[in-house]
């Protein structure tokens, strides 16, 4: 298994490379362009962090189809134990707080995309900015999906009495999928659906 999922991490880090350039190259200017396209094939190494992450931040704010790089945040930087940590701070952690007190549409779906993919994101290094997200109801649907992704990921992780205590206060649609479900498996202590298996076809039946 781990061998396994080390070759995938390196297969899907060599995919985000080779399509770096197509993904950001819209939303920088000719310098920048330069700079990543040769970033990660030329002698001085790989690509700069500051451009790399300045692209994941505007193509997660760009009101148009992100799922590439919802898709490479997920599997090449969220699943990844050494990765992991740097990314999520890099494209939500370290300015949820200005996003909570100054939303704008921008940045709010840039939240929204990331809370939702980041199942797989260590609970210690993602619970507070869980929490601070939901002091803002117009992040209270995509807190929910992260924490439902924390449980059904392979590699998702979260820590149960916590996130159930942050179940509580969100304000959801009416037409929300599983919020019972989820609250009854946290409740009864579980932390992801691959390590007790069967637990969420039960909470399906009996909240049906």
């Amino acid at each position: 298994m781990g061998e396994r999922r080390e070759a995938g991490h390196v297969a899907h880090r060599q995919v985000a490379h080779a399509w770096a350039g197509d993904v950001f190259a819209a939303d920088l200017d000719a310098a920048d362009r330069v700079r990543l396209a040769s970033a990660n094939e030329g002698a001085e190494g790989p690509l700069p962090s500051d451009v790399l992450w300045d692209g994941y931040r505007r193509r997660l704010e760009a009101d148009r189809d992100a799922e590439a790089v919802t898709y490479s945040l997920w599997v090449d930087w969220f699943e990844d134990p050494a990765t992991s940590a740097t990314a999520f701070a890099e494209v939500l952690g370290d300015d949820i707080g200005r996003v909570v007190a100054e939303p704008s549409e921008a940045v709010l779906l840039r939240a929204r995309r990331v809370l939702e993919c980041s199942g797989p994101v260590s609970w210690t290094v993602k619970e507070s900015t869980y929490r601070t997200a939901v002091r803002l109801p117009a992040l209270h649907a995509a807190v929910f999906r992260g924490l439902l992704a924390g449980f059904h990921d392979v590699y998702g992780d979260l820590e149960p009495a916590a996130a159930l205590a942050l179940l509580g206060p969100l304000d959801l649609p009416a037409d929300t999928r599983h919020p019972a479900e989820l609250r009854k498996v946290l409740a009864s202590g579980h932390k992801n659906h691959y390590r007790s298996p069967g637990v969420w076809d039960e909470a399906v039946r009996s909240c049906s």
